[in-house]
C-alpha cells in the first residue's frame, strides 16, 4: 500500500503497538511524531521526527505528505495539568490544523471513555452525556469538540473512544498489579470486586483502528466505543492473572469507602500513584457498549479481558529484566508505587 501514516505518539504503547499493525498489513511509509525516542526493533523500517505536537512548526513538518493521521498522543493524568491541558487540547487543534491545511484524507482521534466520568448507567452509549472527571477527562472533551469543529468544516475525522487498553508493551497502573502477581501476593480490591469493569486489549483497539483508515469515509466519520466484548467481574478477571502466577493467591475485597478515602489522603500526599479517576471508579461498574462499532464498522474483537491481562502478564515476565529499575508517568514504564509498596508486604 501506498499510504503515508503518521503516528503522533508512536513512541508510546498504543503507538508502537499500532506500528507492528500497520507493518504487518503491508502500510510500510510511517512516520512517528513523540518527544520520547523510538528506541524498538522497528526503528529501521519508520521514519522518526522528534518533536512535541505543541510546537506547530514540527506538528507541520510531520504532517506533510501524509495520507492519514492516527492522533495517539496525550499527556496521561499523571502529568501536570498545564501540560495535559496544552498538550490534549492545544496539541490536538495543532494537529488538526496542519491536517486540514495539507490536506490529509483521514484524522482518526484516540479519545478516552474518561469523557463520560462517572456515570449512573451502563452499559454507556456515544450519545451520553459527556462529564470528564479531572483535567485529563476535561481535555479530552475538548479534544473531541476541535475534532467535530474540523469534522464539519469537512474533513473526515473518526473519534474512538476505547476502554483501558493492555497488551505488550503495556505498563503503568498494570505493573503494580503484575508485581504483585509475580512476588506471589494477593492482590486487594477496592470494594467487593463483583463490579463489571471492561477493559480492552490493544491488537483489538489496532485492529478498529485500521478500519476507520480503509472503510469508506461515509461510515467512519463518526464516533464508537470501542472495548472487549467479553468480561465478567473484577475479581474473576484479575483472578486469571494470580492464577497464572501459580501461588495460589486471591483477589481480596475491601470496603470501598474507607479505602478511597485513605487513597485520597495518600495522593495528596503524593504517597501513591494512584489517582481519582482509578480509585473512584475501580469500585464500580464500568462498560460501554459497542454495539455501534460492530455494525458499522465491523469491528469484531477477539481478546476477553481475561486474555488481554494475562496476555500482557505475560510479556511483563518476559520483558521484566528491561524495565524493573525504570519508573515514570507514561504508560511505558512502571509507576513508582510508593507507600503501597510497603503494604505489598502484609499481603
Amino acid at each position: 500500500m501506498t499510504e503515508r501514516v503518521l503516528i503522533t505518539g508512536g513512541s508510546g504503547f498504543l503507538g508502537i503497538n499500532l506500528v507492528r499493525h500497520l507493518l504487518s498489513k503491508g502500510i510500510t511509509d510511517i512516520r512517528v511524531l513523540d518527544v520520547a525516542p523510538f528506541d524498538y526493533p522497528e526503528s529501521g523500517r519508520v521514519t522518526f521526527m522528534p518533536g512535541d505536537i505543541r510546537d506547530r512548526a514540527a506538528v507541520a513538518r510531520a504532517v506533510a505528505g501524509a495520507t492519514w493521521v492516527v492522533h495517539t498522543a496525550a499527556a496521561l493524568p499523571l502529568y501536570s495539568e498545564a501540560d495535559i491541558l496544552s498538550t490534549d487540547i492545544d496539541g490536538t487543534r495543532n494537529l488538526l490544523e496542519a491536517s486540514r491545511a495539507a490536506g490529509v484524507q483521514r484524522f482518526v482521534h484516540i479519545s478516552s471513555t474518561a469523557v463520560y466520568g462517572i456515570p449512573d448507567h451502563h452499559p454507556l452509549l456515544e450519545t451520553d452525556p459527556m462529564q470528564g472527571v479531572g483535567p485529563y477527562g476535561r481535555a479530552k472533551i475538548a479534544a473531541e469538540e476541535a475534532c467535530l469543529e474540523y469534522r464539519r468544516q469537512g474533513m473526515c475525522v473518526p473519534i474512538l473512544r476505547p476502554k483501558s487498553f493492555i497488551g505488550p508493551e503495556r505498563l503503568g497502573v498494570f505493573a503494580l498489579f503484575y508485581d504483585w502477581a509475580r512476588d506471589g501476593r494477593n492482590f486487594p480490591m477496592i470494594g467487593s470486586g463483583n463490579n463489571r469493569y471492561q477493559l480492552l486489549d490493544v491488537q483489538d483497539l489496532c485492529e478498529a483502528i485500521g478500519l476507520c483508515l480503509t472503510r469508506d469515509t461515509a461510515i467512519v466519520n463518526d464516533t464508537f466505543n470501542i472495548g472487549a466484548k467479553d468480561f465478567t467481574t473484577m475479581k474473576q478477571d484479575y483472578q486469571a492473572v494470580l492464577d497464572r502466577a501459580g501461588f495460589g493467591k486471591r483477589i481480596l475485597g475491601f470496603p470501598a469507602r474507607p479505602m478511597i478515602w485513605t487513597l485520597r489522603v495518600l495522593e495528596a500526599m503524593h504517597l501513591s500513584p494512584l489517582y481519582k479517576w482509578v480509585y473512584e471508579t475501580a469500585c464500580e461498574d464500568s462498560f460501554v457498549s459497542i454495539e455501534k462499532a460492530e455494525r458499522v464498522l465491523g469491528y469484531a474483537p477477539i481478546y476477553s479481558n481475561r486474555d488481554a491481562l494475562v496476555r500482557n502478564y505475560e510479556w511483563y515476565l518476559k520483558n521484566y529484566q528491561t524495565f524493573k529499575k525504570a519508573a515514570g508517568v507514561s504508560h511505558r514504564v512502571p509507576w513508582k508505587q510508593g507507600i503501597l509498596g510497603v503494604v505489598k508486604r502484609f499481603f
